[in-house]
């Protein structure tokens, strides 16, 4: 049986939102699933206003217990700390795949891109993978960022539908000025139909699309 390590900078995934751990028992049933939480380097990170390299190492060292507990795959959950994972890459011998790399380079073959995130820290990280994307195959998109002020205390405060109005709100707004709109939180997953629907724009939602390519990643390795 495969084992796969989900990295988290945050209890949400775990406790409020599972989408996770749902997506990963229906794309891969069978798996063995194993979670490993550094619940505050994501605060130290807003308080740096940036990755430092102690937080990159926090990362990397959580990627070496997850393969340590004989994890086949690695799948990281946080965006916000996408970029720690290229060094985690290099420091263990399984792969590791990142929630939103399938979601960048489907969000690249857009022109005009909307990045809407929760937490501030998302939106620099999601964006410059998105940017990484598109120059692999030549192409420099716009990229409009829009942060939805509090609308993640509010879900951690257990309030969804407050949440949701606060992202709904941002949404529309941007909706105007873009093609694509790139939900930068997998926390913002169910609100995809919501926001299609109310501005008639493609909405790319980084959970299970970065799901299906841990699966394939799964597959490919022999897990």
């Amino acid at each position: 049986m495969a084992k796969v390590a989900v990295l988290h900078t945050s209890f949400v995934f775990v406790t409020v939102e599972p989408v996770i751990t749902d997506l990963i028992t229906e794309l891969i049933p069978g798996v063995e699933l194993m979670h490993f939480v550094d619940s505050d380097v994501l605060a130290t990170v807003v308080r740096d206003q940036g990755i430092s390299a102690s937080s990159e190492a926090r990362m990397v060292h959580l990627a070496q217990a997850a393969e340590a507990a004989g994890a086949d795959v690695i799948f990281s959950a946080c965006s916000s700390l996408g970029p720690t994972l290229d060094a985690a890459q290099r420091a263990v011998g399984v792969p590791v795949v990142k929630i939103d790399e399938a979601m960048a380079v489907y969000a690249a073959t857009y022109d005009r891109i909307g990045v809407l995130a929760t937490v501030p820290t998302t939106l620099g990280p999601t964006s410059d993978l998105i940017t990484a994307r598109a120059l692999d195959s030549g192409r420099h998109p716009q990229i409009v960022q829009r942060l939805c002020p509090g609308a993640f205390d509010v879900l951690m405060g257990g309030d969804r539908e407050e949440h949701d109005r606060l992202v709904a709100e941002q949404a529309a707004d941007l909706a105007g000025e873009v093609d694509v709109l790139v939900l930068a939180q997998a926390s913002m997953q169910r609100l995809v139909g919501r926001l299609e629907s109310e501005t008639g724009l493609r909405v790319l939602s980084s959970p299970r699309i970065g799901v299906e390519l841990l699966a394939k990643t799964v597959r490919e390795h022999g897990a």
